[in-house]
């Protein structure tokens, strides 16, 4: 069965690193691919819910992937602001449902956080040109219904638990961190700094993280702050 599992990740792009994975995760990696190949862009998990929301001044839509799909409420009590995280996202899937998921819902400000996928070639190999025409068409698709930007940097990783850093190496994640800080300051973008603060030498702070690529409670707590000035900033501009 392992060894099935595995031919069949292989068949569909995915990186070798995959004959490191157990069968219990090759299984959890071959469910992913089931949902994703009836539900490409993930238009199903919030369309129903954004239906039934009304116009509200002062909206911040969070869009991005499982780092932002497990950041709870709790953060931010009584504020306006709605998630909109799906685990195992590319920036390509976000483009897809960037008009349901965010336009759609008229708010004043979009926190865009993607790539981490894109770097592990989740839904298959991606190009650093590829991924910055994915990010360029949701700010420019933003820009044109004048929703406020704020670009968050890939958070960092580390092999604490499993190996993370086979699929996202460091120098990936800091060369697309780069272009993102770049491509901000030249587009009057807010560039959000997230690895900056989670990172302890080059890798993911063990106390922030509950795998070495999700945030624990710790390391939520220390990107809400951030969060939270990065979208002031945006509404200042």
């Amino acid at each position: 069965m392992r060894f099935a599992c595995l031919f069949l990740l292989l068949a569909l792009g995915y990186p070798l690193s995959a004959q490191e994975l157990t069968r219990e995760q090759l299984e959890t990696e071959l469910d992913a691919y089931r949902r994703v190949l009836l539900d490409w862009g993930g238009l199903t998990r919030y369309g129903s819910e954004n239906a039934e929301l009304k116009p509200q001044p002062g909206r911040v839509v969070f869009l991005g992937d499982e780092i932002t799909e497990n950041w709870g409420p709790e953060f931010f009590p009584g504020k306006p602001y709605l998630n909109r995280g799906i685990t195992r996202q590319t920036a390509a899937q976000m483009l897809v449902r960037f008009r349901q998921d965010v336009i759609s819902l008229q708010p004043a400000v979009v926190v865009i956080q993607a790539g981490t996928n894109d770097l592990a070639s989740v839904m298959g190999p991606s190009t650093e040109g590829t991924m910055a025409e994915h990010f360029m068409s949701m700010v420019e698709l933003a820009k044109a219904h004048k929703i406020k930007v704020v670009l968050a940097s890939v958070t960092p990783v580390c092999d604490c638990f499993t190996k993370m850093t086979g699929r996202r190496p460091v120098g990936k994640i800091l060369g697309l961190n780069g272009w993102l800080k770049e491509y901000a300051a030249k587009n009057g973008l807010v560039y959000l700094d997230y690895y900056s603060a989670l990172v302890e030498g080059r890798f993911f702070k063990r106390s922030f993280t509950v795998d070495g690529l999700v945030p624990n409670a710790a390391g939520y707590a220390v990107m809400a702050p951030l969060a939270e000035k990065a979208i002031a900033d945006a509404l200042a501009r």
